[in-house]
């Protein structure tokens, strides 16, 4: 036996997808081609006024030699790009940022890790915790630098009171190259730590604990667990945390640079602390060597899409994506 349908239940349906296929077709969201291109004017307006007329004055710049104060410019062509390569002061340059940017992608990822792993387990005061290990995120790179000038001043510094303490030691972090170099590398690593350990400890609360589960009663112990599958379900985060922190050691580490060390100490060629970005500062409103400064900035740019294309190669086939 068969139930009769109402007439408008049974008309119901197609009629609303009709509607909705007449909707698409007359425009609904948007009646005209104009009004979307309109609202994304503004958008427009801000990246050709903001990005891409200075990507381009840049380029034109690093074939030029001018002064930005004097306002006189004339081609020269690669003689920019060949002073720099050629440069004593550069190579030390260049080598000092590949080895901070190690230092911070190694140091930084490892800690957060650690970290977020142990922010993860089940203890009380969990939140609050949590809540700490972000707070540093959270500062702008002036104020970190500002605090950690504090913290390791010679005379006054909390740090250096303790160690005259402790062990009767009172060294100038500032003043020598080796702990120069130090104190902005751990102050950099602390100042992206938040970061860090926000994306770990989302990745680690969504693994798959039916796996790791599987792993403890098969008699897997705790080292092997970690290295075994939680490393791998990782990869894919850790893969995008390293690309963000060679950035991140690449660009925004110019504040603490700036408030601690300006640069310097003095060792070999150049500063201990002289980072690209900061040489780049230097060249650029220091020495008023425009042109030089833009040859520097398509370096800089050259040398992150090539840490980005090698990344990509090397480190893409280990990464395991979950099904």
């Amino acid at each position: 036996m068969q139930i009769p349908t109402p007439r408008g239940l049974k008309r119901g349906r197609p009629r609303v997808k009709r509607e909705v296929q007449e909707g698409q077709r007359d425009g609904a969201v948007f009646r005209g081609r104009f009004f979307p291109w309109l609202f994304l004017l503004p958008t427009f307006v801000i990246l050709a006024l903001f990005l891409y007329y200075p990507a381009l004055q840049t380029l034109r710049l690093s074939v030029f030699r001018s002064n930005i104060v004097l306002g006189n410019e004339y081609f020269v062509g690669m003689e920019n790009m060949v002073e720099l390569l050629t440069s004593p002061v550069y190579h030390q340059v260049f080598v000092q940022t590949l080895i901070f940017a190690g230092l911070v992608v190694i140091l930084g990822l490892t800690t957060a890790l650690s970290l977020a792993w142990l922010a993860s387990r089940p203890i009380h005061g969990g939140r609050f915790y949590r809540l700490m290990l972000i707070y540093p995120y959270a500062l702008s790179p002036a104020i970190a630098g500002t605090l950690w000038l504090f913290l390791f001043n010679p005379e006054i510094g909390v740090v250096n009171q303790l160690l005259m303490s402790v062990a009767g030691l009172k060294p100038r972090w500032l003043d020598d190259p080796i702990l120069a170099f130090g104190l902005v590398t751990l102050a950099a690593v602390w100042k992206g730590l938040g970061y860090n350990v926000v994306f770990y400890l989302a990745a680690i609360q969504n693994l798959p604990t039916e796996v790791m589960e599987a792993a403890e009663i098969d008699g897997a112990t705790p080292m092997q667990t970690f290295m075994k599958i939680m490393l791998p379900l990782l990869s894919p985060m850790t893969f995008f945390l390293v690309f963000v922190n060679v950035v991140y050691a690449l660009f925004d580490s110019f504040g603490l640079v700036d408030i601690l060390t300006k640069g310097g100490p003095v060792f070999g060629q150049a500063g201990i602390t002289t980072f690209l970005v900061y040489q780049l500062y230097l060249d650029g409103f220091t020495n008023f060597k425009t042109g030089l400064a833009a040859a520097q900035a398509v370096l800089l740019l050259i040398l992150v899409a090539g840490i980005t294309i090698l990344q990509f190669r090397l480190n893409g086939r280990k990464v395991h994506y979950g099904g």
